[in-house]
């Protein structure tokens, strides 16, 4: 994964931590961070006490399925509950249960996600909200606290989970998520390989666009990153769907154990050096199958883009960044808003060629396109030092993760058999 400046704090809650429910932004403000990067960037604040090993937390309730585990190369946590046929998942509908994952919209306009207990409060400096009072009201409700401030409570959409979800490593956000599955067109029934799982983020996004005849096969060097995945794979779509697998190891060696050549439809590369891995990217692609690299900096931009070009496989690469800019609608008050969100990451995509073809010559004018290895070091976030998290801390989101999982599932199961009863 690439490296770089802290990931933003939002982390699920449990009813006693707010959480952001949006993207950070270009400005300062104290219930945001300033950091806005991709699954490149890991986080490195560790402040609780010492933890248990990944796969001693990560147990989850038994299922007559094959256990996720169990897929190749995933050591990761085991008995994940598991969905046959890679099912598509449908949000829950309903009144709000004991398990779901809730939204509230406060007094001033601040989102908080939280998981709903049975007996559970959130407490914070203006009162108290019971999870009781939350529990069995339909989606679209107002809540009142014990100091009567109400607060708006809506199951969370996928762009609202990816931004509250625990997370070992930074997410890839949504605007940025939307240009990959957009710009990759990435379909129902596609073949992809994702480099870089980090925290789960775009593979929710990949997921959702492939549907359950599509398959994902991602690729990630750290097991924590992989095990914390899965765990928020498996929260939001209640079990881990088996046309998905994790597979803990290099891009370049494990690709080709995989997949057969030519047989993959898109790849989709986000980490530190994407440039090593554009050759073992084109072995696995189809002739008019496409590669998009997600890149933190200008340097690194350069760089992959003179790559996919050296290689001889690839049409021109084309570069974006997207940015994002709301605005402030009240009456004839309409002007953009003070804040914004700000660059991300940039885009890199290219097609593959067919075998044994040459890319036409583009008229261009002559420019330096040389650079040696010490040129791009010298601007790398491997030139300033890696900020990795720590084991701790990726210990305990995996436990997070996995914690909530367990949860949702358990509301699954107990729905289940409210209906069964009920049809009885």
């Amino acid at each position: 994964m690439t490296t770089g400046a802290p990931t933003p704090g939002g982390r699920t809650t449990t009813g006693t931590e707010p959480a952001t429910g949006t993207e950070p932004t270009t400005g300062t403000d104290p219930t945001t961070d300033e950091q806005t990067m991709s699954d490149q960037h890991p986080t490195t604040d560790d402040t609780d006490g010492a933890v248990d090993a990944v796969h001693e937390t990560a147990a989850l309730p038994e299922t007559d399925a094959q256990p996720f585990a169990a897929q190749p190369a995933a050591p990761v946590p085991a008995d994940l509950p598991h969905t046959a046929g890679g099912a598509p998942h449908t949000p829950p509908r309903g009144p709000f249960r004991a398990g779901d994952r809730v939204q509230l919209t406060g007094p001033k306009g601040k989102l908080t996600t939280l998981s709903l207990e049975t007996a559970g409060e959130y407490h914070t400096h203006r009162g108290v909200l019971r999870h009781d009072d939350v529990i069995g009201q339909p989606d679209g409700s107002v809540i009142r606290a014990s100091t009567g401030d109400e607060y708006l409570a809506l199951r969370p959409l996928l762009n609202d989970y990816v931004m509250s979800m625990p997370r070992g490593a930074a997410i890839v956000y949504p605007k940025d998520a939307a240009q990959i599955v957009a710009f990759a067109d990435v379909f129902p029934g596609a073949r992809v390989v994702e480099a870089g799982v980090g925290s789960g983020a775009l593979s929710l996004f990949l997921l959702r666009a492939i549907g359950p005849t599509g398959r994902l096969q991602s690729f990630e060097r750290r097991a924590e990153f992989a095990a914390i995945a899965q765990g928020n794979v498996g929260t939001f779509l209640g079990a881990v769907p088996d046309n998905w697998s994790v597979t803990v190891g290099d891009l370049v060696e494990a690709l080709p154990e995989a997949t057969e050549p030519q047989s993959i439809d898109r790849v989709v590369l986000d980490m530190l050096a994407p440039w090593e891995c554009v050759d073992a990217a084109a072995d696995a692609l189809v002739p008019g199958g496409l590669i998009v690299c997600y890149v933190a900096t200008v340097t690194q931009l350069s760089r992959t883009a003179e790559a996919l070009r050296d290689t001889g496989r690839f049409t021109d690469p084309q570069s974006s960044e997207t940015l994002v800019r709301t605005w402030h609608v009240e009456g004839l008050a309409v002007r953009p808003d003070h804040r914004m969100v700000g660059h991300t990451g940039f885009l890199v995509t290219a097609r593959r060629l067919a075998d044994g073809v040459v890319l036409p010559n583009l008229k261009r004018r002559a420019g330096k396109t040389e650079f040696s290895d010490e040129d791009v070091e010298a601007w790398t976030p491997g030139a300033v030092g890696e900020r990795s998290a720590s084991d701790k801390k990726l210990r305990k989101v995996a436990r997070q993760a996995a914690a909530q999982a367990r949860k949702v599932a358990a509301a699954e199961a107990s729905d289940g058999a409210g209906t069964d009863e009920g049809d009885r």
